[in-house]
């Protein structure tokens, strides 16, 4: 049976803005904003205050869809809040707006990691202009999606281990907005080593690579490092795309499989993209490639997924429910491409059985 499913909606509903919370330690900053946001009929500043503290308090009593959280904050710091923040309001979406944490700055790839939604750096409270407007509502737009889309949701594909006609060979894993924060659940989830090749395409610019690889390494027990041009793959090591090239694969002699780094950017736009990555393991594996989809904006990993199944492997999507933004797993799911939607922290346990044909 076929279901029609919300993928992303913007608000929710008509008469219903997006009721949003402000929390940063400057007054002009936080009237500045509610400004801009209250101009926008599809979002209601409904609270704004000074410390992490007091956004808890608030948070303990009223639900929010919107937080925009400060790093530098009277008594405990924003960074050091976010985990009660989103434990108190789970289904919140905490965009970070902080002059001390740039794009690609550790501390912006720890929030990520932690479960921060989006990043945006804020000018000071004198220089807002026109610029910042602008890319702040951008931004919004993006991680709200503008409109709501329907997508027909395909049943997974049910293959039993008597239909898998190739032990796993390699895995690759692709996520865009959310992904840090569930790729933390994903590794949490891997208990043995799967021995085999992880490839891993995060949407992210090239200043995260070097923070984004050294948190994602605090993540696992297994080996993370960027992927680098000719190199040969070996098991057990996880191989990050680096933030200005696709991460494909070269088949060599006896087996052996090396890196390829390409610097053009998908039709869709996205460089490293997911698509390229799973369509060169269904040409260097076969049957023995599997991809895993998670959270993102978007459909990159479709088209590659696609070319996994049609080689004979298998793909695994993240659910709606634990997506910031179910937009790329969701694309997947409505090809009926996925054999599985997991939740993160379920999604390693389930490889490792399918990929030893004992799913």
């Amino acid at each position: 049976m076929t279901v029609h499913v919300p993928i992303m909606a913007f608000s929710r509903g008509e008469d219903a803005p997006l009721r949003t919370l402000i929390v940063d330690d400057s007054v002009v900053v936080r009237t500045v904003i509610e400004r801009i946001l209250n101009a926008d009929r599809r979002f209601s500043v409904t609270h704004k205050t000074n410390s992490a503290e007091h956004a808890l308090g608030y948070l303990r009593d009223h639900e929010v869809d919107l937080i925009l959280l400060d790093i530098e904050l009277p008594g405990q710091s924003g960074l050091m809040a976010l985990p009660a923040i989103l434990k108190t309001n789970p289904r919140a979406k905490v965009v970070i707006l902080s002059g001390n944490c740039g794009e690609g700055s550790a501390a912006a790839v720890e929030a990520l990691a932690l479960g921060a939604s989006d990043i945006l750096a804020k000018p000071g409270s004198g220089s807002f202009g026109e610029q910042f407007p602008q890319a702040l509502m951008d931004r919004l737009s993006r991680l709200f999606s503008g409109n709501a889309m329907a997508v027909a949701v395909q049943p997974p594909q049910h293959i039993g281990p008597q239909q898998v006609t190739q032990p796993l060979a390699c895995l690759g894993i692709g996520a865009s907005t959310g992904g840090i924060h569930a790729l933390g659940r994903l590794f949490a989830g891997l208990t043995d080593p799967l021995g085999v090749p992880i490839l891993l395409t995060q949407h992210l610019p090239a200043s995260f690579t070097h923070y984004f690889v050294e948190q994602l390494g605090r993540m696992t027990f297994l080996r993370v490092k960027v992927a680098e041009q000719g190199e040969i793959l070996v098991p057990d090591v996880v191989y990050v795309a680096p933030g200005d090239a696709n991460l494909q694969l070269r088949p060599g002699l006896y087996g052996r499989v090396s890196v390829v780094l390409n610097a053009q950017r998908t039709p869709t736009g996205n460089l490293p993209g997911v698509d390229p990555m799973f369509a060169s393991m269904a040409q260097a594996y076969g049957a023995g490639a599997a991809g895993v989809v998670l959270t993102g904006m978007g459909r990159d990993g479709t088209a590659g997924a696609r070319e996994i199944v049609a080689a004979g492997g298998w793909i695994v999507a993240q659910d709606e429910a634990s997506s910031v933004v179910w937009g790329m797993p969701g694309s997947v799911a409505g090809e009926g491409l996925n054999c599985a939607l997991l939740e993160p922290h379920a999604i390693m346990d389930f490889v490792a059985r399918r990929g030893k044909n004992r799913n």
